[in-house]
């Protein structure tokens, strides 16, 4: 054995051996019970069951058969679940007039909310990304009437809202409703879509404005495969801002044409007969199903997008 070698030896034996009198090296492992776990995951558990707790009561109530309700102990499960208040309030509970149920809403709602999701991502991505990488003459300006916008109540635009669809031929209309939507939604999304872009690599933009690429070639080429995330937190904000709408719904739209919240209302409401309390929880899960099915399908993307929206201002 060469010298070399018993030298490589010898210092490895000496370094385990102060290993082993100064133990090991790197931060203490932090014990899974300690007050700081034990207060984020209390303040956690206490949060969840305060927001599920009205979810689970709705459910249970809603299978349940009025003499049931009527024994008054609303956290218990139901004895004999049924599912006919969800049939009722679907297809027969009655508006008024009308006892279609929530079904003609449900449609118009759906009718309602596919065109301005659309329309205003699209409208408002195309702003976001000029805004974020052309610097155009005025972009500071129309950029500051955009954030005002965003923030003036909609009380103050209703009735010159109602003046304009009625000039238009629009007031009561499906479509008039798609128009106020989208352009509600207008000036926060371009925020949402100037913010994400501006926190994109400029070196990108200008690698690609040096190969030749125009205004388009890098929108649909390079800005959109890279912007799935904050597509996602749109798509979620306008689904569940326009489909939970109330107030345009029935400020500018007919009865032919309210929307699924309107006809909650009015099914919830109802003075006409018996309460039914197990179809009206019936009635307000099915309208609350869309938001929350799109919440747990694209949750991970939406955390995403928004984090990364907010990046620059």
């Amino acid at each position: 054995m060469t010298d070399t070698a018993l030298d490589i030896r010898a210092s490895a034996g000496s370094q385990a051996r102060a290993e082993a009198l100064t133990g090991p090296n790197g931060p203490k492992p932090r014990p899974i019970i300690s007050p700081r776990n034990i207060m984020i995951y209390g303040t956690l558990f206490v949060v969840s069951v305060y927001y599920l707790l009205p979810l689970y009561v709705m459910i249970m109530t809603s299978v349940k058969g009025m003499p049931e309700i009527r024994m008054g102990n609303i956290f218990s499960p139901p004895l004999e679940i049924t599912f006919q208040p969800w049939v009722k309030a679907w297809a027969e509970a009655c508006t008024g007039l009308n006892c279609e149920g929530l079904s003609r809403g449900f449609w118009n709602s759906v009718r309602i909310t596919i065109p301005s999701v659309i329309v205003s991502i699209a409208i408002a991505s195309v702003n976001g990304y000029a805004l974020a990488n052309w610097r155009f003459k005025g972009a500071n300006i129309f950029f500051t009437i955009l954030i005002f916008g965003a923030f003036v109540p909609y009380q103050v635009m209703l009735y010159p809202i109602v003046i304009l669809l009625r000039e238009a031929g629009l007031y009561g209309s499906l479509t008039g409703l798609v128009i106020v939507h989208t352009i509600f939604g207008m000036p926060i999304l371009t925020l949402l879509f100037r913010n994400y872009f501006s926190s994109l690599p400029e070196e990108l933009f200008k690698a690609a404005r040096v190969d030749g690429a125009g205004f388009w070639g890098i929108y649909f080429k390079i800005m959109l495969p890279m912007s799935l995330p904050i597509f996602v937190v749109a798509m979620i904000l306008q689904i569940t801002g326009i489909w939970n709408d109330f107030l345009f719904g029935v400020v500018y739209t007919r009865p032919e044409n309210y929307p699924m919240t309107v006809q909650l209302n009015n099914i919830v409401n109802s003075v006409q007969g018996v309460k039914e309390y197990n179809v009206n929880m019936a009635a307000t899960v099915l309208t609350g199903l869309v938001p929350l099915i799109v919440y747990f399908v694209s949750g991970k993307l939406f955390v995403r997008g928004i984090a990364a929206g907010a990046v620059k201002g």
